[in-house]
């Protein structure tokens, strides 16, 4: 698949809902990480890591948070 391929761009953004939405049902934290990282090596394999590493390191970070049981952060001031 090139670079600019839709379906691998299609296939990174399923994982990534895939994590989310197993994240919103309570699924254990290891399946979650596997959709954000099996997202992540796609994205590295196809020259995308630059643009997609930033949305799932975020993501597994707050699955840190969450397993950790620390709160989540307060929203900013307005």
């Amino acid at each position: 698949m090139r670079v600019d391929d839709p379906d691998v761009r299609q296939k990174i953004h399923d994982l990534i809902v895939t994590g989310d939405n197993r994240l919103k049902q309570g699924v254990s934290p290891e399946k979650i990480r596997q959709s954000y990282e099996q997202a992540l090596t796609l994205a590295s394999q196809h020259g995308l890591a630059d643009s997609i590493r930033p949305l799932v390191e975020i993501r597994l970070g707050d699955l840190e948070r969450l397993a950790g049981g620390s709160p989540p952060p307060e929203p900013p001031a307005s």
